[in-house]
């Protein structure tokens, strides 16, 4: 323990001028992590930190399964299902098949494929955070192949647990895998309401109770010969309630899994080796793979499956990195003996460098997007967009709405009482029924794609009104809804003044204006009791008596 506590102490101590450098200067925090870890790892003996990595992963898996929300994941998961089996199968061939190349014996090879396949839920899901909240179908599509590529490496890991390739002892570890799980689902329905009854809306009883079920899960785990981190995500989905019932326990296992991430990525880098010829030629090619080839991959089953070609895009770039669990079947197959050193150091090396670009794919998905499909190199379809969407070819005189939120309601509830014609043009496949259900006329596309407002025909509109306040789609809305009167939505007042001067009409700051209110301007403008320049004038004289420091409540 004390050992474990002195490692602690040098990761952190060498972490935290890294941290600090990377908020000085807006720095992506992931890849000074990784190199504080290549720095702590010359303090710091593999064995200790194989182990924390092997809890901190664990840890992490539980986060994950707490976060999970299977009404959101639900609406894309047969998709998901399908674009993560056949990129599974694909790229894991490619990554067996390079490992052969490179005279790897057929069992290593296996573990390289599996590294190349599964990604990473801990960076996917915290580069996602923005996408998932905002509902975006992309977050969701990444949240739920994630998930699906979780539970093909739960059941990988109780294949190893198993300690031979028998048939009897494997069944035998999936059988208690799935006791877990079943647990799980136990406590989840049956138990957990009960401890928040008992804890009388305490958050700090809460965590507590949520941390005792972690560590009971892990050592049942433990005691049964089967992975922690099978444990762990059981755990999680025993915890998984209502977030906005129990916020002060989400809040508090996010702040733990903020903990246990800067450490994950430290030990990621203080395990990287310095490296042979050999291991680098290996880790390239699974560079390669994961960083290319998978989002490549990914990117061609979704596009044919009917997705925009932007959403799948953006999508395969937030799965091109090696996943935790494929390091925590690679730290287990090393110490029962399936791994060589060698290639095991290849895969860490390779799992440094991917969650490294992943962050900076991340940071500039969307130029990638936009150098790709400006040079024609994706083509999309827009199957679902048709299939999804109830909107006449010949609309006009209508008002388009983007983003069906509260504030879209109301405005779509104002257009029916005063007989206006409108288009929704919405694309959280959570609402996708709501929009189905309640509205006349509606889009269910990406708001960035030349296709989506083809279907919505702006030119022919009276007036474009968009509900969400992202400053890269309010931008590419002027450019695709150019030369119709364009109401937009801004964070900050600097925000709403650039979109101003960028052409927009008017733009509602989030926390200057009210839904109520905009509804009544928008009123006056179809009614014609308000002139555009009229309501311009008056939102210039209104923002400049706003103070400066106006920020998002988000």
């Amino acid at each position: 323990m004390v050992d474990l506590l002195t490692t602690l102490a040098i990761i952190f101590i060498v972490a935290g001028p890294f941290l600090l450098v990377a908020n000085k200067f807006e720095l992506p925090t992931v890849p000074l992590l990784i190199v504080a870890g290549l720095v702590a790892g010359v303090f710091i003996e593999e064995g200790l930190t194989l182990e924390l990595a092997r809890y901190g992963i664990a840890l992490l898996v539980f986060s994950f399964g707490v976060g999970v929300q299977f009404d959101t994941v639900r609406t894309v998961l047969l998709d998901s299902e399908i674009a993560t089996l056949g990129q599974i199968l694909i790229v894991g061939s490619l990554g067996i098949g390079s490992g052969l190349a490179f005279g790897i014996p057929l069992q290593e090879s296996i573990y390289l494929g599996i590294a190349a396949a599964l990604s990473s839920t801990i960076v996917g899901t915290s580069l996602l955070q923005k996408e998932i909240r905002r509902n975006l179908v992309r977050g969701r599509l990444a949240q739920s192949i994630q998930f699906v590529q979780d539970l093909i490496a739960l059941v990988l890991l109780l294949i190893l647990s198993a300690e031979t390739f028998a048939m009897d002892p494997i069944a035998t570890q999936i059988g208690y895998g799935l006791m877990l799980l079943t647990g799980a689902v136990f406590v989840n329905r049956y138990v957990f309401d009960l401890l928040g009854r008992l804890a009388g809306g305490s958050s700090e009883l809460m965590i507590i109770g949520a941390v005792s079920l972690l560590v009971l899960f892990m050592s049942a785990a433990e005691a049964i010969g089967v992975s922690i981190v099978v444990g762990a995500f059981a755990a999680g989905l025993a915890v998984r309630h209502d977030q906005d019932r129990y916020m002060g326990l989400y809040n508090g296992i996010e702040s733990i899994k903020d903990f246990f991430v800067a450490i994950f990525f430290v030990t990621i880098g203080a395990l990287v080796a310095v490296p042979t010829v050999e291991k680098v030629l290996l880790a390239s090619g699974l560079v390669l793979l994961t960083a290319i080839a998978k989002p490549i991959v990914t990117t061609a089953i979704l596009i044919y499956q009917g997705y925009e070609a932007r959403s799948a895009t953006l999508t395969s770039l937030s799965i091109d990195q090696v996943s935790e669990f494929a390091l925590i079947i690679a730290i287990k197959a090393l110490i029962l003996g399936f791994l060589t050193q060698s290639v095991f150091d290849a895969i860490i090396l390779a799992a440094a460098v991917t969650m490294i670009t992943s962050s900076l794919s991340q940071r500039y998905d969307e130029q990638i997007y936009r150098a790709l499909a400006d040079r024609g190199l994706i083509v999309g379809r827009h199957g679902k967009i048709d299939a999804w969407s109830n909107c006449t070819d010949d609309v006009t005189d209508h008002v388009i709405i983007v983003g069906y939120g509260r504030q879209g309601q109301q405005l779509v509830e104002t257009c029916e009482a005063i007989g206006q014609r409108y288009v929704v043009i919405e694309n959280d496949p959570v609402l996708r029924d709501t929009v189905r259900l309640e509205c006349e006329e509606f889009v269910f596309g990406d708001a960035m794609e030349k296709y989506t407002w083809k279907k919505a025909n702006p030119t022919a509109a009276q007036l474009v009104i968009s509900t969400v306040p992202i400053e890269p789609l309010s931008r590419r809305i002027l450019n695709l809804a150019s030369g119709t009167d364009t109401i937009l939505s801004a964070d900050t007042v600097d925000s709403a003044f650039d979109l101003l001067d960028e052409g927009a009409l008017y733009v509602t700051v989030t926390d200057l204006l009210a839904g109520e209110q905009l509804v009544q301007y928008v009123q006056a403008l179809i009614h014609g009791d308000l002139t555009p320049e009229a309501l311009r004038d008056e939102q210039q004289r209104f923002l400049e008596n706003q103070p400066e420091d106006i920020v998002p409540t988000s």
